[in-house]
């Protein structure tokens, strides 16, 4: 980033919403490094106070526990923000089908009241967490920002709700937003436990645990896995970009390139058998697909090139060699 660019995050105030979870911690930890005041706020009910273990006593560090579904919260959060990130969600389609209504209260309610307190407070820019899932039955490849299909899962609705009440706070009361589309988001800090834990991280844990993993289906579906770090630049950049053009825009957040479930656990056996030789010898099951899955995934991130100037630096291999180092440190 430009010296200006990195002042405007220095000066900045920011509010994390989701702050205790997997992406919001990290959020949280570089912006404090690039000299940002903080707010964090979380409910705890899928995030993890050790996940702000390292910041909690950094003095521009100041944390709320609070429900974005209390509006009250949600004011009280955005008070004197200059931007905010939110990342605040229930996450996870299967969670979703199984309990649409708590889904919905967190992720359009909540949202919704975030966008209210935003508009409230004067925040200048309202850049949200929005998801590769609104592309649903869509099988155009890849995935173009403006052409969606019909969503597959309750949680898919929620996320392309957000970008139209987010569009609409633009032209009716004028508040900026940038929604960002993660895919399949992985790397340090991500819950490998629980019910509705992500593929990456709950493969680790099995695979060190010299558990077979069960892959849902034959293992062909595909997807675009992000790494953290790339997830962090193009939320800075959506902060700091002084490109009118590129507000109010939603955007593929992702590398650009596809990998098969078979070839992710291939990889995962190949850089873990250097930890653990007897890794290499783990057996991986199959089962049956998930309702509501889409089976191939792949982002252009052509516009965030252009618009934002989005360069990321992380591909599938890089990131897992990293993520891996992070969870045989950390949860060996």
């Amino acid at each position: 980033m430009k010296t200006d660019q990195l002042e405007l995050l220095g000066s900045s105030k920011v509010l994390v919403t989701g702050a205790a979870g997997f992406i919001g911690s990290n959020l949280c930890e570089a912006l404090l490094e690039k000299g940002s005041t903080v707010v964090g706020l979380d409910n705890f009910a899928t995030g993890h106070k050790k996940n702000l273990s390292a910041i909690k006593d950094h003095s521009n560090f100041t944390f709320i526990e609070g429900d974005i579904r209390n509006l009250d919260d949600c004011h009280k959060a955005c008070a004197n923000v200059d931007f905010v990130l939110h990342q605040a969600a229930l996450g996870s389609v299967p969670r979703s089908i199984n309990d649409p209504i708590t889904s919905n209260d967190v992720n359009v309610g909540g949202f919704l009241n975030m966008l209210v307190a935003s508009r409230d407070s004067g925040v200048k820019r309202f850049i949200y967490a929005a998801s590769s899932s609104t592309y649903g039955d869509s099988k155009a490849l890849p995935k173009e920002e403006d052409k969606i299909g019909k969503p597959l899962s309750p949680y898919a609705i929620t996320k392309y709700v957000n970008e139209l009440y987010a569009d609409n706070f633009k032209k009716t009361y004028d508040l900026d937003t940038i929604g960002l589309r993660y895919f399949n988001v992985f790397g340090r800090k991500q819950d490998p436990n629980g019910a509705y834990a992500a593929v990456i991280p709950k493969f680790v844990m099995q695979f060190m645990d010299h558990e077979s993993p069960q892959i849902n289906g034959d293992g062909s579906f595909s997807r675009d896995f992000t790494y953290i770090d790339n997830v962090i630049q193009m939320n800075m950049l959506a902060i700091v970009s002084d490109n009118q053009e590129a507000l109010n825009n939603v955007y593929n957040t992702a590398f650009g390139e596809r990998t098969t479930l078979n070839e992710l656990v291939t990889l995962l056996k190949e850089y873990l058998s250097a930890f653990d030789s007897g890794i290499a010898t783990v057996e991986v099951k199959n089962g049956p697909e998930r309702k509501g899955d889409v089976p191939h995934s792949l982002a252009s991130v052509e516009k965030a090139k252009n618009l934002l100037g989005y360069d990321p630096q992380f591909d599938i291999k890089s990131g897992l060699k990293e993520a891996v180092k992070w969870y045989w440190k950390n949860l060996k």
